[in-house]
């Protein structure tokens, strides 16, 4: 006899003589009515002690009692045997063994390319649906390992989330049914807002429904700091107010009003933050110095299709006019534009010529131009699709990171794998985060010249000599059937993505070095990739997923 869990309440355990055979059972249990009070076995006086009454119940023959019974043991030591409160709770599952890519370089693509629906869009359309007391329909979601986790936060706030998923899509993609109507929890689950950067984007439309909020710090990629402090101080301008203590933004509001704030610097997630807030508050609210990324427009879209009143999205200066209610909507997430300068990429270093779609050019602009400066050619083959005609010989480029609509910092890493191939020195700076250079070292271990030296790197494709380079490329086709693989050959390796972008690299890389690249770190490229790999075997790449030794 055990005592009873640890706030069973009332008078705990009840033993009555002869519950279990004679000879197990304490001395003081064999005679007498005892309870557990908490403190040990007392007494119980004479008709004082209720007892409920026994109903028989057929028990099916598969039940631990009845098989206890047949094999002669007691059946009620059987039943503490099976029960869950006994069974061991530290018991884990086998996890899911780790997975890493093979790529053999050297292949040619071909082909069509679909484009997924923008990861980044999508995660912060999905926060907006909390401002809405109905239901919200989201197409070209991407099945994304970071949607999901998303779509966990918004569960734990108490939002319904319905994945649909049409198999026959060959670009994959879901439609969400998001139904906010019934949100009751200020407190989003911790685990999921500290592992997924984008769930702080609840901390706005949480704060206009529910007048509270308490949000976790964000996690996600180790790329540098990203402080929340205009998140923050853009909030209390709009009447919240906000202490940070224990890990957590702890916000709250009698209303929002509606203000005229300035951001020290155009940040995206600030910028989405305060839209959401101010769809909600009282009066009218000015942003000046926003982001103009398409993603913010598309977040603006989408809250205009449900009634919010947003101008200037695009711009460096956002209006809103606070509306009492939204209503609900359907909307469909833009083309991701990074994944689509990435299959640019990568016709460009394997010399491929292939086609995209679907995009929308003008949020290509500086990709596209830096393309045609390095030799390669991006026409249109019709309003959402382009064709990469690639360079027979790579020039180098000088490339700076800058906020939209300069070059994208999400496409720093893909360019430097690309610049390893050029017919020259290349210098690339990085403005936007500090640590977003991590991809160096890896592509040095597959032979790429590369001088890091802080947020800047200096790029050797290795052949200055254009004439060697065309003798050499032609011996190369006539001999194996190949494309060259650029001015300076990689070595395959083994190598690991340190984030999601610098996953991308290492894989372009691959599919351009000689031999095979095993690329680790695939979880990275999970999250912001749908199906890369079985979207590059389709165009000819050799790529596959192989299980870790040891995982």
């Amino acid at each position: 006899v055990v005592p009873p869990p640890v706030g069973a309440g009332g008078r705990g355990l009840v033993v009555r003589t002869g519950a279990i055979p004679r000879g197990r059972a304490p001395m003081h249990v064999r005679s007498k009515t005892t309870a557990w009070d908490g403190k040990g076995w007392r007494r119980q006086r004479k008709g004082r002690v209720s007892r409920p009454r026994r109903v028989r119940e057929r028990i099916p023959a598969s039940h631990p009692q009845t098989r206890a019974r047949d094999q002669g043991a007691h059946p009620r030591i059987a039943m503490a045997v099976h029960s869950p409160l006994l069974r061991p709770t530290n018991v884990k599952k086998d996890p899911k063994p780790k997975e890493a890519l093979e790529v053999r370089g050297g292949s040619v693509l071909e082909g069509h390319a679909r484009i997924s629906g923008a990861k980044n869009s999508a995660l912060a359309v999905l926060a907006g649906t909390l401002l809405c007391g109905t239901t919200s329909v989201l197409r070209m979601v991407p099945e994304l390992r970071d949607i999901r986790r998303m779509c966990d936060v918004l569960e734990s706030i108490g939002a319904k989330v319905e994945i649909q998923v049409d198999e026959r899509r060959t670009g994959g993609g879901a439609s969400l049914i998001v139904d906010a109507s019934r949100i009751h929890n200020p407190a989003p689950a911790e685990d999921a807002v500290r592992s997924l950067r984008a769930s702080f984007f609840v901390l706005g439309p949480l704060l206009a429904r529910l007048k509270e909020a308490v949000v976790p710090l964000p996690g996600g990629c180790d790329i540098g700091a990203r402080p929340v402090d205009l998140h923050v101080r853009g909030l209390e301008a709009l009447g919240a107010q906000i202490e940070i203590k224990h890990g957590c933004v702890h916000a709250t509001t009698r209303g929002l009003v509606g203000a005229k704030i300035y951001l020290d610097y155009p940040s995206v997630g600030a910028t989405e933050t305060l839209m959401m807030a101010a769809a909600l508050a009282d009066g009218e609210t000015t942003i000046e110095n926003v982001a103009q990324e398409p993603e913010v427009v598309d977040l603006a879209n989408y809250l205009v299709s449900m009634g919010a009143c947003v101008r200037g999205a695009g711009t460096n200066s956002i209006t809103i006019n606070g509306v009492k209610k939204l209503h609900e909507t359907e909307f469909t997430v833009i083309p991701d534009r990074i994944e689509a300068g990435t299959f640019l990429v990568a016709g460009a270093i394997t010399h491929s010529s292939i086609t995209l779609s679907p995009v929308i050019p003008r949020h290509l602009t500086a990709v596209i131009a830096k393309l045609h400066s390095i030799g390669c050619k991006v026409s249109l083959e019709g309003p959402d699709c382009v064709r990469l005609t690639p360079a027979e010989i790579l020039r180098p480029a000088d490339i700076t990171t800058m906020p939209f609509p300069g070059f994208p910092t999400d496409m720093q890493p893909q360019f430097m794998a690309l610049l390893t191939q050029s017919n020259g020195t290349s210098v690339v700076r990085e403005t936007v985060f500090e640590n977003r250079m991590k991809h160096v070292q890896e592509l040095q271990r597959l032979g790429a010249h590369i001088k890091l030296s802080g947020s800047q790197a200096t790029v050797d494709g290795g052949c200055h000599d254009q004439a060697a380079l065309l003798a050499r490329h032609a011996a190369v086709i006539e001999v194996t059937g190949r494309r060259d693989v650029g001015a300076l050959s990689l070595s395959g390796t083994h190598v690991k993505a340190s984030d999601l972008r610098a996953g991308a690299a290492l894989l372009l890389a691959g599919l351009a070095a000689e031999g095979t690249t095993t690329i680790e770190g695939l979880h990275h490229m999970d999250r912001g990739y749908e199906r890369l790999d079985e979207k590059l075997c389709r165009l000819g790449a050799d790529v596959r997923r192989v299980a870790l030794p040891g995982s």
